[in-house]
């Protein structure tokens, strides 16, 4: 019968040989290798795809911003009619020059707080009835004070503009109070709702009043509009494409790492 020495029980090994270092410490197992690798290819696939939408839509913004800085500086175009009014977009009529005719609606004036290269106040906006009955809002521009507002003559008028899309709610994070005449957006339907005006003849949008040099002294001072859209889309292009690199060098180091471990 074959004698067992002390030593073999405690070596761990079924050859009598001691523990090595790797595995004394518990080395990962091929199945946390296999799942990591089925996680990483998901998460660099991801990360690729989700970079390349925001390279595209970079493209379509860039494309957008020029469309929009072309529409401003043509020569003013007849207002959309209501047939045109429930295919309106930000991507087809966003800043379109346009023209305009009719009469002010002055009681019904509506003033939104502004912050303008002109300081700080309100835009005066008021509803405009054109002939065919339908009404559009008009942002006659900047005022100081809302007692500054002066309304003229009540007589026929005809003006250029530029073509913005309502802006619902409020603005950065405050909320319009028509119940207490505080309004931080121009928000077309709500201002409509406050007036009594009639929705149905309401055009889904405003108009940013051109600068009128021959204005009196007093009046709204028009042609404040700033073109800007958010465009942020290369930096977070280069953020995803960032992340799908650390899970390829996570990914190359760990497996990188395993093989010198398994080496004789």
């Amino acid at each position: 019968m074959s004698s067992i020495s002390p030593d073999s029980k405690h070596n761990g090994s079924p050859n009598g040989e001691p523990l090595s270092l790797d595995e004394v410490k518990n080395p990962r197992k091929r199945g946390f290798l296999i799942a990591w690798c089925i996680f990483a290819t998901i998460a660099f696939a991801g990360f690729i795809a989700l970079g390349n939408w925001q390279v595209e839509r970079r493209v379509w913004k860039l494309d957008l911003i020029e469309r929009a800085e072309t529409r401003s500086q043509a020569a003013a175009v007849a207002l959309p009619g209501r047939a045109e009014w429930p295919s309106i977009t930000a991507s087809s009529h966003e800043y379109l020059h346009v023209q305009a005719a009719g009469h002010f609606l002055h009681k019904a004036a509506t003033f939104v707080q502004a912050n303008t290269s002109q300081g700080t106040g309100f835009w005066a906006l008021v509803p405009l009835q054109q002939a065919d009955g339908t009404l559009v809002i008009i942002n006659r521009g900047f005022v100081a004070k809302k007692e500054d507002y002066q309304s003229g003559p009540d007589v026929q008028v005809e003006l250029s503009g530029l073509l913005r899309l309502s802006e619902p709610g409020g603005s950065r994070g405050r909320k319009n109070e028509p119940e207490n005449e505080r309004w931080f957006s121009r928000d077309v339907e709500a201002i409509a709702k406050a007036r009594g005006l009639p929705i149905d003849d309401l055009a889904p949008y405003f108009i940013d009043a051109d600068y009128n040099p021959s204005a009196p002294s007093g009046e709204p001072i028009g042609g404040l509009t700033i073109i800007s859209f958010y465009n942020h889309h290369l930096v977070y292009a280069i953020t995803w494409y960032t992340l799908a690199l650390m899970v390829a060098g996570a990914t190359a180091y760990l497996l990188r790492e395993e093989r010198k471990k398994h080496k004789p």
